[in-house]
């Protein structure tokens, strides 16, 4: 049976506009989430274009491991109901601790 379990895809029409702007029906536009001044991706994808939502991240937003690592463990520690200070993290941060590996014979 056609479409059971599967979503039907309506399709839905927009105008290109005098400087290729193209308008997003208001449904389509509501349902995935986009904002007025947000991003969209295009991709060529058969002989049409898939414009997907897209949210730019910043590179100074981004985690290192060891950073990932220093705040994971916050958490946990935390969760236990033990509390990091602030310069305990900055210390932990600016001094990496080299992790020994156990040899094996």
């Amino acid at each position: 049976m056609p479409g059971k379990g599967k979503e039907v895809a309506q399709e839905r029409i927009g105008r290109v506009g005098q400087r290729r702007q193209v308008v997003i029906p208001r449904e389509l536009f509501e349902q995935t989430g986009m904002r007025q001044g947000g991003f969209v991706a295009f991709t060529r994808e058969g002989g049409g274009v898939l414009v997907k939502p897209k949210r730019p991240v910043d590179a100074d937003d981004v985690l290192t491991s060891e950073e990932g690592a220093a705040v994971k463990k916050a958490e946990r520690e935390m969760r236990r109901g033990k509390y990091v200070t602030l310069d305990q993290l900055r210390d932990e941060l600016d001094n990496p601790r080299t992790r020994s590996r156990r040899k094996t014979a």
